[in-house]
């Protein structure tokens, strides 16, 4: 498991591997990418690592947190397959910032593509696995969490979100992955 700062939540409910959490006000550094999955989270992650190790105007490095997220930036229906890797879609890739900054107080990025965003309290419906995050995996997951949610009538918003937790060379039965949709 990475050592690193995580975002806070506090668990509502849990079943299992499944969680219902409320999330306090974070900030994001955003880039959007198009492209596969794969391919655009490594250059949405080489852009913000770029970002949080010192190139931005007032050239601080910035502590590495964790997950790295990443959201397909289209409208696709919770009953959709989540196949995720649709040829032209663009991918949300976003590095949580670590807590003590403000919008105000993070470094500016010199980088026209990395947007920084202040996102409110809200509540996510979460699966956590381990293990390869592949397609099928995560197309697996994410029908488990679509199941859950309309077994307990949750309202999802927006799209699924994409959490990754350890880098690449972390043994896979150690991974931390996540599938999270936004509830009201």
């Amino acid at each position: 498991m990475s050592n690193v700062d995580q975002p806070k939540y506090n668990v509502i409910t849990s079943n299992n591997n499944i969680e219902l959490r409320y999330y306090e006000p974070m900030l994001l550094a955003e880039v959007e990418i198009a492209g596969e999955r794969k391919e655009a989270i490594t250059n949405g992650f080489k852009i913000l690592a770029d970002y949080i190790f010192g190139n931005n105007i007032s050239k601080t490095k910035i502590k590495i947190t964790a997950p790295v997220t990443s959201e397909l930036n289209e409208k696709l229906a919770m009953t959709a397959p989540v196949m995720q890797q649709g040829s032209g879609g663009k991918w949300k890739v976003r590095f949580v910032m670590p807590a003590g900054y403000t919008i105000d107080t993070l470094p500016q990025p010199n980088s026209s593509y990395v947007k920084l965003i202040s996102m409110p309290a809200k509540r996510f419906a979460v699966i956590r696995f381990s293990g390869l995050a592949d397609e099928d995996s995560l197309h697996v997951h994410a029908e488990k969490l679509k199941a859950y949610t309309a077994e307990h009538h949750l309202k999802t918003i927006g799209n699924q979100i994409l959490a990754f937790y350890n880098p690449p060379w972390t043994l896979p039965f150690l991974r931390r992955n996540e599938v999270m949709i936004e509830v009201e």
